[in-house]
C-alpha cells in the first residue's frame, strides 16, 4: 500500500510585491529543502532571499552563496513571528494560486500538464499586477471606470 500523500507541493519564489519568478511542482510528500535549487535556478535572478524554517539545514546554506544569493534563513527552536516577517508574500502568492481550482484540487499525475497550470495562473497573477500598478498612474478624465479598478 502506497502512503503517500495525493496531491501537488508548490517551490515559488516571488518578488517583493509578490509576482512568481520561478516555480517547480513536485508530489506533496516531498520536503522542501531537495526544491530549493531548482526554484532558485528556475528564478534567474540573483536577489535576497528569506526562506521558513524548512529551508533550515547546511545543504541549504551552502547552495544560496553557490548560485549568488543572499538572504537570511529562520532559525529551528526559535519563534516564527520574529523572524518570519517578510514570509508573508510567498505564503500571499500561494493563496493567490490556490484561487485557481484546478491547482487547488490537482490530482494530474502528468508534469507537463501541472507545470501548464501553474505557469498559467503566474501568467494571471503577473498581469493582475501589471494592471493594479498601472491603473493609478495611467488615468484620465474621460477613462471608462468600473467598481473592480476604482
Amino acid at each position: 500500500m502506497d502512503r503517500g500523500k495525493q496531491g501537488l507541493k508548490r517551490s515559488v519564489a516571488t518578488e517583493a510585491c509578490g509576482v512568481p519568478l520561478g516555480m517547480v511542482a513536485a508530489g506533496a510528500d516531498r520536503h522542501d529543502s531537495p526544491l530549493l535549487v531548482p526554484t532558485l535556478e528556475a528564478a534567474k535572478e540573483q536577489v535576497d532571499v528569506d526562506l521558513d524554517r524548512g529551508y533550515d539545514s547546511d545543504k541549504t546554506r551552502a547552495a544560496l552563496p553557490e548560485f549568488g544569493f543572499t538572504g537570511e534563513i529562520a532559525r529551528k527552536g526559535l519563534p516564527a513571528p520574529i523572524q518570519a516577517g517578510k514570509c508573508w508574500v510567498v505564503e500571499r502568492g500561494h493563496a493567490w494560486m490556490n484561487g485557481f481550482g484546478k491547482l487547488r484540487r490537482c490530482i494530474e499525475k502528468r508534469s507537463c500538464v501541472v507545470d501548464f497550470y501553474l505557469y498559467l495562473s503566474a501568467a494571471t497573477i503577473t498581469l493582475r499586477m501589471l494592471i493594479r500598478r498601472a491603473t493609478p498612474l495611467y488615468r484620465w478624465d474621460t477613462r471608462p471606470t468600473t467598481q473592480r479598478l476604482k
